[in-house]
């Protein structure tokens, strides 16, 4: 029986090297060393290692400075290594059994044993989940380093590592950039992205750190070989043909105030419904909550830009596209409304005084029936002729009126125009509201402030950031009390309806009446956020906050 080769484990090296050019090496890969003081004993061990490097689809780890790699040791055995970006070590758990094999697909951190690695990741990526963006099967062999005194300095791990082909979008890196595709991030610019690499790692062992030192200068300067300019995840990355934070949400378009109105616009709506389709296989193959929610935003986003700026666009494109992109939207409510109740039920149960949790039990297995139901609603949609038709007809539309000949109205003007009136719209909405007015008149101002959100997210380019930022942080602080309020006042509804249809279903009273307590915790809420809007909306009407739109609107000119 053939032995199975014994992994050597890849630690924090002092030095790294690869060969120049990143070209992999012939035979051992080792680098001639001509110095008496030093020689190179040949490989002592050797193994095979297959490892993929984790994170959220929005690159929460990344962007919080971490990396996370998974090691598949041997059969039934794996490591979770949590590192910074430069590779010292922040928390590592040994995964076997069950839990070895969590890390090969899609999975919440909370689907992890209780452990640091667990509580660090939770801590950052929340409500996502984290997917493989490389994987790479390397072969390994250790040398020694060793003195005139025949005595070990260093270890030496000669690290041959292919990367392996990405998984198909929707599997588990869905909507994942074709290589080459343009990225917010330049964290790897320059980075080889060779399908086979191999890297040379010297480890110093205790006592001996300055003749290793010594040593790994001599490997600097051997012929062919040079200081690793990238780490092992840069390079595999590189080779799958991503970047660190090849994704984000936001509207990344940088906008010149003489550009024609037309030609910006198409460009934002073209950014933004590259956003939802990055977030359809994710959305499809039910993730995580938030591929669902970041394509509801933007389509959301395109509603509004139809609206606002439907003075610069051809009349024949938004008296097509806004019933389109409304059925879009109007697809994805019923879902994303039951992943609110799931996602906030753990805080409802916890803060019921008259029931106890588990008499709400029933109530969340309805919740997860019906969240069933409608994604499978949801999935036929986005899978469907009319959402191909859509896909195709708004891409190619799109990168007509990006060519035509509208010259006017022109970017910066025109975006002050437009930010200007809906500001003015959104203080003549809110100053209707009195202490006796409906709620339907909270609602339509809630809506003013999110094409005034909008309207600033998409011309932000044309901004100076500070002041930016204090606008948009202002009037979010008056959306986080509407929304507060409107979502209160749905979620009672759709309480009141589930307790209807549940009523038929033979549930026990004892869940009806815990509903009954949900019901009462969104109405003392709702409450609370209408107390507190008169402030927040006159903070933003006055002269100061009038004066930050005004600051905006006159530097876009």
């Amino acid at each position: 029986m053939q032995r199975r080769p014994e992994v050597v484990p890849i630690v924090n090296a002092v030095r790294e090297f690869v060969p120049a050019g990143g070209v992999p090496t012939a035979g051992d890969g080792l680098p001639p060393i001509d110095d008496p003081r030093f020689a190179i004993s040949p490989g002592t061990r050797s193994g095979r290692l297959r490892r993929s490097w984790l994170d959220t689809f929005d690159w929460r780890l990344f962007r919080a400075g971490l990396i996370l790699e998974y090691r598949l040791t041997r059969a039934g055995h794996g490591e979770l290594l949590l590192t910074d970006r430069d590779g010292d070590p922040v928390a590592a758990e040994t995964l076997t059994g069950a839990a070895a094999a969590v890390p090969r697909r899609p999975f919440l951190p909370g689907a992890l044993p209780l452990g640091p690695v667990r509580e660090r990741l939770m801590s950052v990526t929340t409500i996502r989940a984290m997917l493989p963006v490389a994987t790479a099967a390397s072969t390994l062999t250790e040398h020694r380093a060793v003195n005139t005194d025949d005595k070990t300095i260093a270890r030496i791990v000669v690290e041959r590592m292919t990367v392996l082909p990405a998984p198909k979008p929707g599997a588990t890196i869905p909507g994942a950039p074709k290589p080459g595709a343009a990225t917010d991030s330049a964290a790897t610019d320059g980075a080889p992205a060779p399908g086979t690499s191999d890297r040379i790692a010297i480890i110093p062992l205790r006592g001996y750190q300055a003749q290793a030192d010594r040593f790994a200068e001599l490997v600097e300067q051997a012929p062919g070989f040079g200081p690793a300019a990238h780490s092992a995840f840069e390079t595999a990355l590189a080779a799958a043909g991503r970047r660190p934070g090849d994704y984000t949400s936001k509207i990344n378009v940088e906008l010149a105030g003489d550009l024609p109105a037309a030609h910006a616009l198409a460009a934002i709506l073209g950014r933004l419904f590259e956003v939802a389709l990055a977030n359809r296989d994710g959305t499809i193959a039910d993730i995580d909550t938030e591929f669902l929610h970041d394509l509801r935003v933007s389509v959301r986003r395109t509603r509004s830009v139809l609206k606002i700026a439907r003075s610069a666009l051809p009349p024949s494109l938004t008296e097509r596209y806004r019933p389109e992109f409304k059925w879009l939207g109007d697809l994805t409510t019923p879902t994303r409304d039951l992943d609110v109740f799931l996602l906030t039920y753990p805080s409802m149960a916890d803060g019921l005084i008259g029931a106890n949790a588990d008499e709400l039990e029933p109530f969340r297995d309805y919740l997860r029936q019906q969240r069933t139901t409608a994604h499978r609603r949801l999935v036929r949609g986005l899978r469907s002729a009319r959402f191909a038709r859509l896909a195709e007809d708004w891409q190619r539309d799109l990168a007509r009126l990006a060519s035509s000949s509208r010259h006017r109205p022109v970017t910066g003007p025109y975006a002050a125009a437009r930010i200007a009136r809906t500001h003015r719209d959104v203080l003549r909405t809110g100053a209707a509201v009195t202490e006796g007015s409906a709620p339907a008149a909270l609602h339509e101002l809630r809506k003013r402030c999110k094409e005034l959100r909008y309207a600033l997210e998409v011309f932000a380019s044309l901004h100076e950031p500070a002041q930016h930022w204090r606008a948009v942080n202002e009037l979010k602080t008056l959306q986080d009390v509407l929304g507060e309020f409107q979502d209160t006042e749905v979620q009672r509804a759709r309480l009141r309806g589930f307790a209807a249809q549940m009523i038929g279903q033979g549930v026990p009273a004892t869940a009806l009446l815990a509903m009954g307590e949900i019901g009462a915790q969104l109405a003392v809420r709702q409450q609370a956020a209408r107390a507190e809007f008169a402030g927040r909306f006159a903070a933003f009407s006055s002269p100061q906050g009038q004066a930050r739109i005004t600051a905006l609107t006159g530097a876009a000119r």
